[in-house]
């Protein structure tokens, strides 16, 4: 009976990510509002909910790993000739920013380094300074139009939520968190699963290096 409930339990929440990573992938939404509106389509609305759908197993949702997952395997069957492509595009774009503000110590997070970044998605910065509103100046010195806003600490919920600019360049949406310069302690350090959340400049160039010797085209 258990072995079953546990079984029943994995398959609903590989059917919930799977959903989940179309709705990121098809509508750009976030990992968050895709799970818990694809749970509500796997599972079923009350009271037209399926009487063998349970409703009351604990850890239902599938957790991001497991949408990035579902996410690659969506690109790699509906998007092979167009995803490559588009992470190039928003990579290259992405080191441009990255390099105009490379006094801030500018860390990129998000599909545009995991590589799931399809025709949806923009580019995630972390950045670092003595003072956000240092960052603020600059990029209004350079005529760039901002729009503010707040993210959640990547340390987690115990730390303030920071500031973040979202602007345009090259059409391309992007959203830079702004740091002190103490949080950049351990930002590059991987997950204990060998997972790498953020990367430099350095690390950026790597990534379109080898996207080039794989012959990757850049998108127009």
């Amino acid at each position: 009976m258990t072995n079953d409930a546990f079984d029943d339990s994995a398959q609903l929440r590989l059917e919930i990510a799977a959903a989940a990573a179309r709705l990121v992938a098809q509508d750009g939404a976030d990992y968050g509002s895709a799970k818990r509106k694809a749970a509500r389509q796997v599972l079923g609305d009350a009271p037209n909910r399926p009487t063998n759908r349970p409703t009351n197993r604990p850890n239902i949702l599938p957790d991001n790993d497991m949408i990035e997952e579902q996410v690659r395997q969506y690109n790699a069957l509906f998007l092979a000739d167009s995803q490559p492509a588009r992470l190039f595009q928003l990579r290259t774009i992405a080191l441009q920013v990255m390099e105009a503000l490379q006094q801030f110590h500018p860390l990129l997070s998000g599909p545009v380094l995991n590589g799931t970044a399809g025709p949806h998605d923009e580019i995630y910065l972390q950045l670092f300074a003595e003072s956000a509103k240092e960052i603020h100046i600059f990029l209004l010195n350079k005529n760039v139009v901002l729009d503010m806003s707040e993210s959640p600490h990547f340390k987690g919920a115990r730390y303030d939520a920071v500031e973040t600019a979202s602007f345009l360049w090259k059409n391309e949406g992007v959203h830079a968190a702004m740091y002190e310069l103490d949080d950049m302690r351990g930002a590059l350090k991987a997950k204990a699963d060998g997972k790498v959340l953020r990367t430099d400049i350095a690390g950026l160039r790597s990534l379109l290096a080898a996207s080039l010797a794989d012959g990757v085209p850049a998108a127009d």
